[in-house]
């Protein structure tokens, strides 16, 4: 399928005259159409060629290019986010969830169209293509009126003589976006949504400080943009991704501290280490309801519904820490944590450098410095490691391997060749999925058994608190599987190989 733009100035009933004295045509019916777009806030569907349309009462997903549908299913329109779960069972709830997981739609635009059908007609008056004249708006803003052109199966030649006809002898563009692009656009939205991920681009010679800003600013953006959603709750992917930018300017402010003068740097440290604590309780809260039929599935199934009444105490705990997160995301000290952030970021190059001792070195001899030290750093503390380490020492681990995963997706990609980088980071990832599991595992037992008084005053509580002993003793065991795979993992990560790597590629 292929759209053509109207002429500028032309109205869709001068098109259709035009056209019937190009082609033989037969005119078809006037309609109506009022559609409501909907994509995730990082744009999943659009990325996949793909959007989701909400029209007549139900929810559709379409191909952009084709207009194919894909799935579809009854549902009435969406007042607020949209997840996969909130879709009826069939196929449309399951594309949503490869597409999507546990972000929400949210609306795009909607679009209301007046259209006329016609048919292009043979010398047998078959119909062998056929267009859709459409004028469409945003509200009371009309936007460039289109000609949809459907084909017909086993008519490719009237098809290719039409298109010939609407470009070469009438003039009609091509039109370059299709219609939901070209809304989002005019209504001044960014097509492909918000990215949540930085892609610095960085040079080996650069100021080690201008990098720095680069990759900084990146992130104070990436921060900024979620905020909002974290503070509404539209889906648990934005304080996610609030987090891990602020997670990553903290391992920048460390790993290059030498570009920052001493004292406002102490000051952001502790300021983004502030904001770092006040939205770590409700992630966690999160990440245990989102996983909390994976975590039941751990039990019996005699036992599973027995830990309805825990799922109640998670959701009141998160209900009461997102109260106190909101009221510090919206407070005036992170206002001015990150305005003077932005503030110190835009100076910094300008600067005296008498205390900033890395500010002119290059960006890859320093980052290279950092990522060869912190590897080091961890193949050491790797291995004290045996099996009566407190779990600490896994912790500690892990902090430094994400101070390393940091650096390498930051600085490693855009500055060191991807076959030197990309192993490193497969053998880190495989050693973090490990320490990662150990940590959860702990921080899960820890708070499940921190809820039992509350749990036990529930109607339920006391089924409640045998099923979660269960899960509790589930838990401990896979923290202990995790802990007898480490072994294996570290030596990977250490091995001779990889740290001849580190030192041809980065020392």
């Amino acid at each position: 399928m292929t759209d053509y733009l109207l002429p500028d100035g032309m109205t869709p009933a001068a098109a259709s005259r035009v056209l019937a004295r190009e082609l033989d045509v037969r005119n078809g019916s006037a309609s109506v159409s009022e559609r409501a777009y909907y994509d995730t806030f990082d744009g999943l569907l659009h990325d996949n060629g793909l959007t989701a349309v909400w029209e007549d009462g139900q929810l559709a997903l379409i191909e952009c290019d084709t207009d194919r549908v894909r799935a579809r299913a009854a549902m009435p329109k969406p007042t607020g986010p949209v997840f996969a779960t909130d879709v009826q069972s069939g196929p449309l709830r399951e594309a949503l969830r490869s597409l999507i997981d546990v972000r929400a739609l949210l609306p795009l635009v909607e679009i209301r169209t007046r259209e006329r059908a016609l048919d292009v007609l043979d010398a047998e008056r078959k119909t062998v293509v056929r267009l859709s004249i459409q004028q469409p708006a945003l509200g009371r803003r009309r936007l460039r009126g289109r000609v949809h052109v459907s084909p017909v199966r086993g008519y490719d030649k009237a098809l290719t003589g039409v298109s010939d006809a609407l470009g070469a002898k009438l003039g009609f563009e091509t039109a370059e976006l299709p219609l939901v692009d070209e809304a989002v656009l005019a209504s001044g939205g960014r097509l492909g949504g918000t990215p949540t991920k930085i892609e610095p681009a960085l040079a080996r010679e650069q100021r080690a400080d201008a990098a720095a800003v680069v990759v900084l600013q990146a992130l104070l953006e990436v921060i900024e943009n979620n905020r909002p959603g974290a503070i509404a709750d539209l889906d648990s992917e934005f304080l996610h991704d609030l987090r891990v930018s602020v997670r990553r300017s903290r391992a920048v402010q460390r790993e290059l501290r030498g570009v920052f003068p001493p004292g406002p740097l102490a000051h952001f440290r502790a300021e983004f280490r502030w904001l770092q604590q006040a939205t770590g309780e409700v992630r966690d809260l999160d990440v245990y309801v989102l996983e909390f039929d994976a975590m039941r599935s751990l039990v019996s199934e005699q036992v599973r519904e027995d830990l309805g009444a825990l799922l109640d105490v998670l959701r009141r705990r998160r209900r009461a820490a997102r109260r106190r997160m909101v009221c510090a995301l919206r407070s005036e000290r992170t206002d001015r944590v990150l305005a003077g952030w932005s503030k110190l970021l835009e100076e910094l190059e300008s600067l005296p450098t008498d205390e900033r001792p890395d500010a002119r070195r290059p960006i890859a001899a320093l980052a290279g410095v950092r990522i060869s030290r912190v590897y080091g750093r961890m193949v050491k503390m790797g291995r004290a490691i045996d099996a009566s380490s407190p779990p600490e020492d896994y912790h500690e681990l892990r902090k430094q391997g994400k101070e390393l995963r940091y650096l390498l997706e930051l600085f490693g990609t855009p500055l060191y060749p991807d076959e030197a980088v990309r192993p490193m980071v497969k053998t880190l990832k495989a050693l973090q999925d490990v320490l990662g599991r150990h940590q959860d595992r702990e921080i899960q037992v820890a708070t499940l058994r921190s809820l039992a008084p509350e749990l036990a005053t529930a109607d339920d509580g006391p089924a409640a608190l045998m099923a979660m002993g269960m899960l509790v003793e589930r838990l401990e065991a896979d923290q202990q599987a995790a802990r007898d795979a480490f072994a294996q993992r570290f030596e990977e990560f250490a091995s001779r190989q990889q740290r001849e790597l580190i030192r041809d590629t980065f020392a």
